[in-house]
C-alpha cells in the first residue's frame, strides 16, 4: 500500500501531466486552493533557489521546473479538512466493519503527552490495506494530532482519492528514480511537514508482505525525514513504531498466490468495490500496539558519533524501528494453532493441539512475550474457539469422526495457515538458530560453546536479510537467555559444554521449532544456492530469468517432496537471498565467484541437513 520513496522513475502519466500545466498556465504561485505545506513552499525561497539550481543541473529552463514542482506538490498535497475528515471516519468505520480493534489504553496515554511537544512518525507493519484505513483511525480518535498518511499512488482510486487528500493521505509514487523534480518536490514537502510539527504515518516495509513476517525495511521515505530532521528547526521527531495483527484477514489467499508469481491484481474502483464486500464477514479482532518511542535526533546523534555506524545511520534506525515493532507485536492465538497444525503436518484432536501448544505457551510465557488479547494459551475453550473460527473460514477442516473430531489444514490452504504462523515467527528465531547451533556443537568437536558461538553468528549473516537480529554485542546475551529456557542450571549465562551435553539439551527440550521455524526459508536459500552454483562462468547474471527458474526449479522439488512444502516456493523468499548474493559478490562473473557460489551451495546443504537432525528429533518426540 505504501510507496518506498527511493525508487522512482517517469511513468506515461508524467509528460501529459507538465503538458497540461504548461497549456493551463498553472502558476508556480500559491493557490487559495492549496494545502497549507503546499502554499508554505511555493512562496519559500529556500525551495525555489533549490529548482534554480536544479534547472541548471538538468539543463531545462527554471520557469519549466518551478512549474513542473508545483504540480508535483499539488499532486501529492493534502489536508485535513473538517467535513471530509467526518466522512471518512464514518466510511473507514464501514471499510473497517470486520475486525473488532484493541488497542493498549496506557499506550495511548503515553501518545497523548508525546503529542504535545513532539511531532510523532508512526511507521507500521503492513500486512493488509487497511492497516493505512485503520492505523491512522485508531491514533486520530484517541486524543492524538491525526497522522497524514504517506500512501502509494496506486491507491489513488476514484473517486474517494479526492476525500481521502482532504482526510491527510499523500498519495507517493512507488518509483522516483528518474524524476529528479518530483524527488525534489517530495523532500521538500515532506520536510514542511516535519517542520511544521506533522504526525506522520507509513509502511516501514514499502508494501504489503505476503508471508506474514516483517519484510525488510524500505529507506527512501524514512531517508527524506532524516533529511528533514537534519535541516529545519521544528519540533523532535519521535518515532513511535507501531505493530497491527490480525486473528485473520480475508485477503491472505490472494496474497500467498502473488507470492508464487501471480499476477497483481491492480487497485480501481472494482477492486475497491470487491475488497469492501469482503468485509461483511466477521474476521475476529485487530491489535495495534504501538512500540517503545525512539527519538529521532537522539538516535543520530549516537549512531553518528561512532565512525562505523555514521555512513549507514538511516539503516541502522530502519532496522531499530522494525526491532521494536517485533517486539511490540503480539502472538495471536490463530498463530499458535497455526503452528501446532503446521508441525503436526496430520489432522490432530483437541486435545492434541492443547498438548502442542502447551510447550510454546510455556515458552512465551516464560520470555514474556506478549499475547494478543492477553489469550489464556493452555485453556481448552480459547483454542477450540479459534479451531473453529479456522474452519469458519476455510483455513482449517474439521471432521467428527466416531470417537474425536479432528482439525487439519484444509487443501490448498497451506500457505494462508504459514501466513498465520509467520505472524509469530519472530519471537523463535532466536530459538530455532540456537538449535541449530547446538546440532554443530553434537556434530564438530569437545568446544561446544565456541562451535556453537560460530554456528550462531554464521547463522546471523546468513538470515540478516530476513530476520531482525540482535547485535552482535546483544547476541550472547540473547543465546544464554534461550539455553537457559533449555537448562536452568545455566543460569543465563554461557559456559562451556561438549557434544554430550548439547545432545542432551536437544533430546530432553520440550519445544524444538527449527524445523518448522527456518526450514521453509533455508529450503528456498537452497534454491538459490543451487541454481546460483549451476549458473555459467561468464554469463551476465538476469536477475528476472534467475528468479523464474527459481520458481520452476522449486516447484519441481515441491513435487519430489525435496522441499518441506510449496511455502518454500516464493519470491519473497527467494529475493532475499539475491540480496544476500549480491552481498557477498556470487552474482559477478568469473572464476573467483563461481568458486565462491559452490561454497555458498555447500554452506546451505550441510545447514539443511542440520535442520533435518532437529526435524528427526521432533518426529521422534511425537511418535
Amino acid at each position: 500500500m505504501i510507496a518506498t520513496a527511493d525508487k522512482v522513475s517517469w511513468n506515461r502519466s508524467t509528460p501529459r501531466r507538465t503538458l497540461r500545466a504548461w497549456s493551463a498556465g498553472e502558476p508556480d504561485r500559491p493557490r487559495p486552493t492549496d494545502p497549507p505545506e503546499v502554499a508554505a513552499l511555493l512562496s519559500d525561497g529556500g525551495f525555489a533557489a533549490a529548482l534554480t539550481e536544479l534547472a541548471g543541473t538538468l539543463g531545462r529552463d527554471p520557469r519549466s521546473v518551478r512549474v513542473d514542482a508545483a504540480a508535483c506538490l499539488r499532486e501529492m498535497g493534502a489536508s485535513h479538512t473538517r467535513r471530509a475528515t467526518s466522512d471518512w471516519s464514518r466510511f473507514s468505520h464501514w471499510l473497517t466493519r470486520a475486525h473488532e480493534l484493541v488497542i493498549d489504553p496506557d499506550a495511548l496515554r503515553r501518545l497523548r503527552v508525546l503529542d504535545r511537544t513532539h511531532a510523532l512518525l508512526f511507521p507500521f507493519s503492513h500486512r493488509s490495506y487497511l492497516d493505512g484505513i485503520t492505523i491512522p483511525a485508531a491514533i486520530s480518535r484517541n486524543g492524538v494530532a491525526a497522522p497524514f498518511v504517506l500512501a502509494g499512488a496506486n491507491l489513488d482510486v476514484f473517486p474517494f482519492n479526492h476525500l481521502l487528500r482532504r482526510s491527510g493521505f499523500v498519495y507517493v509514487r512507488r518509483s522516483t528514480t528518474d524524476d529528479p523534480v518530483y524527488r525534489c518536490a517530495l523532500r521538500w514537502y515532506i520536510a514542511q511537514m516535519v517542520k511544521d510539527g506533522r504526525n506522520l504515518s507509513w509502511s516501514i516495509e514499502g508494501g504489503r508482505t505476503r508471508t506474514g513476517k516483517l519484510r525488510q525495511p524500505a529507506y527512501g521515505l524514512l531517508r527524506y525525514v532524516v533529511d528533514a530532521v537534519d535541516t529545519t528547526a521544528g519540533p523532535d521527531a519521535v518515532i513511535v513504531p507501531v505493530s497491527i495483527v490480525y486473528e485473520q484477514l480475508h485477503e491472505i489467499p490472494l496474497v500467498t498466490t502473488e507470492a508464487h508469481g501471480a499476477a497483481k491484481r491492480p487497485e480501481d474502483l472494482r477492486w475497491l468495490w470487491t475488497f469492501a464486500r469482503a468485509q461483511r464477514e466477521r474476521f475476529g479482532r485487530a491489535y495495534v500496539q504501538f512500540g517503545e518511542p525512539l527519538s529521532l535526533r537522539e538516535r543520530l546523534a549516537e549512531l553518528r558519533a561512532d565512525a562505523r555506524s555514521a555512513p549507514r545511520a538511516v539503516e541502522r534506525v530502519a532496522i531499530d524501528t522494525c526491532r521494536r515493532i517485533n517486539r511490540a507485536t503480539p502472538v495471536t492465538t490463530t498463530a499458535v494453532v497455526c503452528t501446532a497444525l503446521l508441525a503436526a503436518d496430520r489432522a490432530l484432536t483437541l486435545d492434541e493441539v492443547s498438548q502442542t501448544v502447551a510447550p510454546l505457551a510455556r515458552y512465551l510465557a516464560q520470555r514474556k512475550h506478549p499475547v494478543a488479547g492477553a489469550a489464556d494459551l493452555t485453556d481448552p475453550v480459547t483454542i477450540r474457539r479459534a479451531l473453529d473460527d479456522l474452519v469458519r473460514s476455510g483455513v482449517l477442516t474439521g471432521f467428527d469422526g466416531s470417537t474425536h473430531q479432528v482439525w487439519s489444514v484444509a487443501p490448498g490452504q497451506h500457505l494462508v495457515a504459514a501466513f498465520y504462523r509467520n505472524t509469530a515467527v519472530h519471537l523463535l528465531v532466536d530459538r530455532a538458530v540456537g538449535e541449530l547451533s547446538l546440532v554443530a556443537a553434537m556434530e564438530n568437536g569437545e568446544h561446544g560453546l565456541a562451535t556453537a558461538q560460530r554456528e550462531t553468528l554464521r547463522l546471523r549473516e546468513l538470515l540478516k536479510f530476513d530476520f531482525f537480529f540482535p547485535s552482535r554485542a546483544e547476541l550472547g546475551a540473547a543465546m544464554a537467555a534461550e539455553l537457559a529456557t533449555v537448562d536452568p542450571r545455566q543460569n543465563g549465562e554461557l559456559h562451556d559444554f561438549g557434544p554430550a551435553d548439547a545432545r542432551r539439551w536437544l533430546r530432553d527440550s520440550d519445544l524444538l521449532v527449527a524445523d518448522l521455524v527456518l526450514r521453509p526459508f533455508l529450503d528456498a536459500y537452497l534454491v538459490v544456492a543451487e541454481l546460483l552454483a549451476a549458473w555459467p562462468d561468464f554469463e551476465p547474471f538476469d536477475a528476472a530469468r534467475f528468479l523464474d527458474e527459481c520458481l520452476r526449479l522449486g516447484r519441481q522439488w515441491a513435487l519430489q517432496k525435496r522441499v518441506a512444502s510449496e511455502e518454500s516456493v516464493s519470491l519473497e523468499l527467494f529475493r532475499p537471498v539475491l540480496r544476500l548474493a549480491e552481498h557477498r559478490g556470487l552474482l559477478n562473473p568469473g572464476a573467483e565467484a563461481t568458486e565462491r557460489r559452490d561454497d555458498f551451495r555447500d554452506q546451505l546443504r550441510a545447514t539443511v541437513r542440520r535442520v533435518h537432525v532437529i526435524a528427526g528429533l521432533h518426529e521422534g518426540k511425537r511418535s
